[in-house]
């Protein structure tokens, strides 16, 4: 049972939900001005892994064929014969209809808001097969997520929680460029789209850096609609700082895109988030 747990894991890398979660709970402390409560925060988190689960699942199965001719995944325990097709899709099922629950929990507009939300959560794994614009649905899959943090908390969407949503958007799909700078050769094989096997290495890591410098113009409209204070700018240099860092891992040497992808963004939400909460006591 415990080898199990460990594989369904491995299968949904559990550890990096670390890249969307700060960023519901940013907007949430930005909705409430503060703390939002005990039971939004159970209900935000339970809320979050299931969503991130489902696309996770979702992607793993739809993507066996293609996996188990990439170097890179023949591993993963949805090709190498770990975990079962079925076994996946009633992962899968479940997972949808937690998420759906939670939304119920929450409130009427969370409860409409799920399904749209895993309809878009699904289409990343397709959309690489119809078109290269694929980073920026994956990069909105992710961005949904402070949208969902603020309707849970004030049952509405505010312009701000627009802005963060776009920020997070180009964040992601700046970073997911650079990821999937390792499979050029295997995308073009198997028809797979993608802005790197579509451009070429230099041209993607320009729109990379594009795609970064609309995080900072993103997340600093977000720092001004919501009336944030000096603590959040700070938190703007330093998200300034790790995406250039990032940008030069990556440059320099393609060996260090796992450290700028799962290190430096892992460590840029929740900095970002620590930066929020002091925004938010200094103010309060």
């Amino acid at each position: 049972m415990l080898q199990k747990i460990k594989d369904f894991s491995e299968l949904v890398m559990f550890q990096h939900s670390i890249f969307s979660m700060p960023f519901i709970f940013i907007a949430m402390l930005t909705a409430a001005q503060g703390w939002f409560g005990w039971k939004l925060l159970a209900f935000g988190v339970i809320a979050s892994i299931s969503a991130r689960n489902f696309a996770m699942a979702f992607n793993r199965y739809a993507d066996r064929k293609f996996d188990s001719t990439n170097p890179r995944t023949k591993n993963r325990p949805s090709v190498d014969g770990r975990i079962s097709p079925f076994a996946m899709l009633i992962f899968i099922l479940t997972n949808a209809l937690i998420f759906i629950f939670m939304g119920w929990l929450i409130n009427p507009l969370c409860f409409y808001l799920s399904f749209p939300i895993l309809l878009v959560l699904a289409s990343y794994s397709l959309m690489k097969r119809l078109t290269s614009a694929a980073h920026l649905v994956l990069g909105l899959s992710l961005g949904l997520a402070p949208i969902a943090g603020v309707a849970a908390v004030s049952g509405e969407i505010p312009l701000w929680s627009v802005w963060l949503c776009c920020g997070v958007l180009f964040w992601v799909a700046g970073f997911d460029l650079l990821y999937a700078l390792q499979d050029i050769e295997h995308d073009k094989k198997e028809g797979l789209y993608s802005i790197p096997s579509a451009f070429g290495v230099q041209n993607t890591l320009w729109i990379s850096r594009f795609f970064h410098l609309l995080t900072l113009f993103f997340w600093a409209l977000y720092i001004i609609s919501s009336d944030s204070g000096v603590f959040m700018w700070i938190g703007l240099l330093v998200s300034t700082i790790a995406l250039g860092y990032e940008q030069f891992l990556v440059s320099r040497n393609f060996q260090n895109i796992p450290k700028a992808f799962f290190v430096v963004n892992g460590y840029l939400g929740i900095v970002f988030f620590g930066f929020c909460i002091l925004d938010l006591i200094f103010r309060n």
